[in-house]
């Protein structure tokens, strides 16, 4: 039978912005590449979020018009799952944002410059060799590069995962290669650190390593600790996004 199709407002994430006395049913975020305990229907950015629309049907019209883009495409899908780091396009106005994590709303679009809307960091979940030699790498967003071994990228035998990589989209083309090492500048994207941002200052190896824990510095000089599960590399030594 498979899940159900319908959603009630009791049912959502806490950071979703909707009350429940307004609404008793939510939409239900479609298949796609975040899952729904960390992203947002790309209808309810719009119209709850972003304040773009008033009505469902409102955004439903704006998207079939392909006003609206993600990472480089065209979504006209109002269920498509929005999650961190995603780039949205709003063609018309020519504006671009970002989702990034944040202490407060969990998740929170920021406007950013069109150029930087043409790179997204992409965190490392796993990677595996394939046939010929080929490395795949399996990227936070659900999406997914083939490596060649031939490849004449600088940094591809260095490459592990939880780190970060570089990609121009929507081609995905891979610029830049992000290490998670001592040093690196980090944003924290889950738990109850959500939304800080600062250099690791230490990384505690665990039984696995995504339950390392990870101490990082603020830009307060302050010091927390959360689980590498959490951390999200997105420079060397600072932020290559805005943030």
């Amino acid at each position: 039978m498979g899940g159900s199709k319908h959603l009630r407002s009791y049912e959502v994430p806490t950071f979703w912005p909707i009350s429940l006395k307004e609404r008793h049913w939510a939409i239900k975020p479609g298949p796609g590449p975040h899952p729904i305990e960390r992203a947002i229907p790309l209808g309810m950015l719009i119209r709850d979020v972003m304040k773009l629309a008033s009505t469902g049907r409102e955004v439903r019209k704006v998207l079939s018009k392909g006003l609206v883009k993600v990472d480089g495409r065209i979504r006209r899908d109002y269920r498509f799952p929005i999650g961190i780091m995603d780039v949205i396009e709003i063609v018309p106005a020519k504006k671009y944002y970002r989702i990034v994590p944040d202490e407060k709303d969990f998740m929170k679009p920021i406007e950013i410059e069109e150029g930087e809307s043409k790179v997204k960091p992409l965190r490392i979940e796993n990677k595996t060799t394939i046939r010929g030699g080929v490395i795949q790498l399996n990227l936070f967003d659900g999406s997914n590069i083939l490596v060649p071994k031939e490849s004449q990228l600088p940094f591809t035998g260095q490459i592990s995962t939880f780190s970060t990589i570089l990609v121009k989209v929507p081609e995905m083309e891979i610029i830049d290669y992000l290490p998670l090492a001592e040093g690196a500048y980090v944003v924290v994207m889950g738990g109850k650190n959500v939304g800080t941002r600062g250099r690791i200052a230490e990384i505690r190896k665990g039984a696995r390593k995504s339950s390392s824990l990870v101490t990082i510095k603020k830009d307060d000089s302050s010091l927390v600790q959360t689980s590498l599960n959490y951390v999200y590399v997105v420079g060397k030594d600072t932020p290559v996004i805005k943030l």
